[in-house]
């Protein structure tokens, strides 16, 4: 499968955006993809602007609409025609960007 992954960051990145490229790098690693981060003005979250992380050109939405939780992101690959064996350890490895920002902010 091709998976690009973008991440749309304020420079310098806050919260949410270091846990979407957090997020990004993960993705990276363990699905072999493309991965970009594009600094933006414009605060448009989980759209055209910062902070969202998007899959092939489409932003993913949060279930509980304000922040990405590794459980989105493994639907969303779903969503997109991943295997559940591709994705075997990947929610996992994608709660370790999250535990990151938790501790930061704690």
């Amino acid at each position: 499968m091709n998976l690009h992954v973008r991440v749309i960051s304020q420079h310098p990145p806050g919260g949410r955006c270091s846990l979407y490229a957090g997020y990004a790098e993960v993705l990276a690693a363990h699905l072999d993809t493309r991965m970009e981060v594009v600094f933006m003005t414009e605060r448009d979250a989980h759209g055209s602007g910062f902070p969202s992380l998007l899959l092939n050109g489409c932003p993913l939405q949060p279930a509980d609409g304000v922040i990405l939780m590794p459980a989105d992101i493994i639907a969303a690959l779903a969503a997109h025609g991943m295997s559940g064996e591709a994705m075997t350890g990947l929610a996992e490895a994608l709660e370790a960007p999250l535990e990151r920002m938790l501790e930061a902010a704690g």
